[in-house]
């Protein structure tokens, strides 16, 4: 994100130098095994909080500015990252599920303007939520393989805010935004290669307020005992959503690492 985030707020500076102000940048899960243990009411339930090392790929545009190019390593986004949060969890009863997959990131940077004569400083802060929830049913299963359709609705919320310090405009800030819901279907599978190592995958894509939304992911996990599993993996996640000036047409992708607990 730090390469954006300079593009970005020298491309403000340019703006403050000429005219007016403005520019911006934002920025999520884990299928249990097949073996698990049931509840006497005929329910699993599973929690999987995760780390995705994502990096960032594809146009951003807010403020009224026209969209720049983004192409930003997960190293260029810690750098610039104030607070992130990402799990999932899943409820089963024979062949349904219910699941959700959370994910909130709270970002921010600070440059200074070439000239200084509207503002000395500009801050960028930037908070992006995708929540998902969904259904699925199991289309084939045996004692080591799953395979289920699914389908859901994932809600995304992007808000940034700049703020202006020193010269003309200094205290003074504009914030920009969007909310917008997608409905996804596609496929889960899991497949156990032994007891203890068993793979995952998914598949999802839709639109809705977006043009295009799709999420796919591979992993590999590893059963500690009957309640503890840890998944590694890699996901990609895309989205393409525009509107009256506001662009968030981006790819997120790189490896996932996340511990699945079952109760």
């Amino acid at each position: 994100m730090k390469l954006y985030l300079v593009r970005a707020l020298a491309a403000i500076g340019a703006c403050l130098a000429s005219s007016g102000a403005m520019a911006a940048d934002v920025y999520s899960p884990m299928t249990t095994e097949v073996q698990q243990t049931t509840t006497e009411g005929g329910w699993t339930f599973s929690f999987a909080p995760y780390f995705w090392a994502a990096g960032l790929s594809g146009e951003l545009g807010q403020f009224g500015l026209p969209a720049v190019d983004v192409d930003a390593s997960f190293s260029d986004i810690f750098d610039h990252l104030d607070f992130g949060a990402m799990a999932m969890g899943e409820a089963r009863n024979g062949p349904y599920s219910i699941f959700g997959d959370v994910m909130y990131t709270k970002i921010s940077g600070q440059a200074g303007t070439p000239r200084g004569i509207l503002a000395t400083d500009v801050e960028l802060r930037s908070e992006t939520f995708a929540g998902m929830l969904g259904a699925g049913y199991s289309v084939f299963e045996t004692s080591t393989a799953r395979l289920e359709i699914v389908g859901g609705l994932r809600v995304w919320s992007v808000e940034s805010e700049l703020s202006f310090s020193g010269g003309i405009l200094d205290g003074r800030s504009r914030s920009d935004g969007e909310t917008w819901v997608d409905g996804l279907a596609g496929l889960r599978g899991t497949y156990s290669l032994t007891p203890e190592i068993y793979l995952t995958g998914w598949g999802f894509i839709g639109a809705g307020g977006a043009d295009l939304d799709w999420d796919v992911a591979a992993t590999i996990g590893y059963r500690f005992s009957d309640t503890i599993s840890a998944v590694a993996g890699y996901r990609a996640l895309g989205v393409d959503y525009s509107d009256d000036g506001f662009v968030f047409d981006t790819v997120q992708q790189g490896p996932i690492l996340g511990l699945v607990v079952r109760f």
